[in-house]
């Protein structure tokens, strides 16, 4: 490679190259790699090894189609951390490996050949090409979370989604596209043309004057996107802790499916911590006060979880029920 050619790419890559996606610099790469020449073949399969959203969905599909029947169905594999092992490898020579590979080639080829392109239907996104500037506007517009579970774009990667679907005649404009998270956009599929733009804008309301919406940031324990845990300011007993709801909504009732989902994630997160650092505590209560009549004073929905520890009272029988003294006990 003479100095002027390199000098032009790394001026390229370091001072011209304007990225919307991660296609420039991995055609390059791909094309370095291999002797300066690669085919379509071989760069696609670059891109599909750099996207994290594909990475995703098959990480997903790993864990539960061939590793349940391998593992659960079958004892020929086993889980160690983030890895599969093949039980008893060690005791297979080389040949036996080549043998059993080439058997797996063979199944392979002829389900391919027998089923052909509806293998991979479930995956074919739109046939029509969203540009990357088109793209960055949808995501912009989305504050680059996803406009159904509110999960921000760097923690699961975002997909751009056709509200009505190509295949029921949705078209590429600007207004028939949504943001959203790979795992909400695989269960909407081509089901439905429900429109969740406006979904999550509901989750960014916060009343002035309200304790909960303007808790200070030092005083929370764990948070996700739509909910955060604090310790009680009165507490019932040690390590007494509330989740709430980051949205000012007074009722658990009124809760969005997405939000409860973040609070009982928290809920179980806590759970487990608090018991890692507190060995005596040996049950819990869980708690909700909806309305005036049932002891809610701050009316930004929150929920109880507190730590108990044997003999903690006299008599513990009939838990919750304890709201109303006369019927604690039965």
């Amino acid at each position: 490679m003479s100095i002027s050619t390199f000098e032009s790419l790394q001026n390229f890559i370091t001072e011209k190259m304007r990225m919307s996606h991660i296609y420039q610099p991995v055609m390059l790469m791909t094309i370095l790699r291999n002797n300066g020449k690669a085919s379509i073949e071989q760069i696609a399969k670059q891109f599909l090894i750099n996207d994290q959203s594909q990475i995703e969905y098959y990480s997903k599909i790993t864990t539960t189609m061939p590793a349940k029947v391998l593992e659960k169905n079958h004892s020929l594999i086993h889980k160690s951390g983030n890895d599969y092992l093949l039980n008893n490898f060690n005791s297979l020579s080389e040949d036996q490996k080549n043998i059993l590979i080439d058997l797996c080639q063979q199944k392979l080829n002829a389900y391919i050949n027998k089923r052909g392109d509806a293998i991979f239907n479930h995956r074919k996104k739109s046939s029509g090409y969203i540009s990357g500037t088109l793209r960055y506007d949808i995501l912009k517009e989305a504050k680059f979370r996803c406009e159904l579970c509110g999960i921000s774009a760097d923690k699961k990667a975002l997909e751009v989604d056709h509200i009505v679907p190509r295949n029921n005649g949705g078209s590429d404009d600007i207004n028939n596209l949504q943001a959203l998270c790979y795992s909400c956009n695989a269960m909407k599929r081509d089901r439905d043309n429900t429109d969740f733009r406006r979904v999550a804008d509901c989750y960014y309301h916060r009343e002035e004057n309200c304790l909960f919406c303007e808790i200070p940031t030092e005083r929370i324990i764990e948070e996700n996107e739509l909910a955060y845990v604090i310790r009680d300011g009165f507490p019932v007993t040690n390590l007494h802790s509330l989740i709430i709801p980051k949205r000012h909504i007074a009722s658990y009732f009124d809760l969005g499916k997405s939000e409860v989902n973040a609070c009982n994630r928290l809920l179980e997160e806590t759970k487990v911590k608090i018991q890692a650092v507190d060995n005596m505590i040996t049950g819990f209560n869980v708690g909700i006060n909806i309305g005036e009549d049932a002891g809610q004073t701050i009316f930004h929905c929150h929920i109880h979880l507190i730590p108990r520890r044997k003999n903690d009272i006299e008599n513990p029988k009939g838990g919750v029920r304890g709201v109303i003294p006369e019927k604690q006990k039965y």
